[in-house]
């Protein structure tokens, strides 16, 4: 069976470069957590991204539309919503237990892109979906393979959605805005979201430290560029697709913490594989699906 390997385009190397950026946050988040609650922290971090693409964006601000404000808003508090259940879940689960159903996000992408955008998923996208879902049940290791279902295991299922929601909406809502100004509007709303949130969950504001200050500076510049690049990228780059690139993201978290001094299993090795693996199939497509497309389209 001979299969053609599309060329990556710039949006898709853009997808794999931030989530390589990503991917080694994990040691400046796990600082943060030890200095400052996660819905405190989610909150102050994003608002300091929104006003850092605000000030980028300049003049350009200044025309934001009511769709703009409206789909940003939706899109933050899938943004907030998702990292708030993330951490708060890791209150009660182990951080493989955790890494292994957050990878939910990735089969739920296409099933929500089906059914919000109406449009299926191609094969191929389907069986990169597989083999980067198997890569990330491999990265989380034995441990995520206990199915006993717990109070944690649900806050973290929870955030698994709202993280696939978040990637449907972004392709959803990305059409015929501008990207700067929806990503303000997104930041800005899921940072807000957090904070109100504060209250009802019993959250205090924590002590002054110049430690959590600085990581939120330095991951609120982060935000501001994934945030950006997202929003640019996905509105040519389908969802599946995207899910596919960001699955990477353990893969160079592991990287970062290699060279920081971590062992690396081999069922980390197989992960990382089978990631890669995933990314790369999804790109493929076989010559007798591309001519029985081309052949339906002639005939449709």
């Amino acid at each position: 069976m001979k299969f053609r390997l599309a060329t990556p385009t710039p949006q898709e190397l853009a997808l794999t470069g931030v989530t390589a950026l990503w991917g080694g946050t994990f040691l400046v988040l796990h600082l943060a957590m030890q200095h400052s609650g996660p819905l405190f922290f989610v909150g102050v971090r994003f608002l300091m991204a929104a006003f850092m693409v605000a000030c980028l964006a300049g003049k350009h601000m200044a025309g934001v539309t009511r769709r703009e404000i409206r789909s940003g808003f939706i899109i933050g508090v899938a943004l907030s919503v998702g990292y708030v259940f993330q951490s708060a879940g890791l209150q009660f689960v182990s951080s493989s237990r955790s890494a292994f159903i957050t990878a939910l996000y990735v089969p739920l992408v296409p099933l929500f892109q089906w059914a919000i955008l109406r449009k299926p998923p191609h094969l191929m996208s389907w069986i990169g979906i597989g083999l980067a879902f198997a890569g990330l049940i491999a990265l989380a290791g034995p441990e995520a393979l206990n199915l006993t279902f717990s109070h944690g295991d649900l806050l973290t299922v929870l955030a698994a959605c709202a993280v696939a929601s978040e990637i449907v909406l972004i392709s959803l809502f990305a059409q015929g805005v501008d990207s700067r100004r929806i990503t303000v509007c997104q930041l800005a709303g899921g940072g807000l979201f957090a904070l109100l949130l504060m209250p009802v969950m019993g959250e205090h504001v924590p002590v002054f430290s110049w430690i959590w200050v600085a990581c939120a500076a330095a991951l609120g510049s982060l935000s501001a560029l994934v945030q950006l690049v997202m929003n640019w990228a996905q509105k040519s780059v389908p969802p599946s697709k995207a899910a596919v690139i960001y699955a990477g993201e353990p893969v160079w978290g592991g990287l970062v913490g290699w060279i920081a001094g971590d062992q690396l299993p081999a069922t980390t090795l197989l992960g990382a594989a089978l990631i890669v693996c995933g990314v790369l199939a999804s790109e493929m497509r076989p010559r007798w699906l591309v001519r029985k497309q081309q052949h339906l389209t002639e005939n449709g």
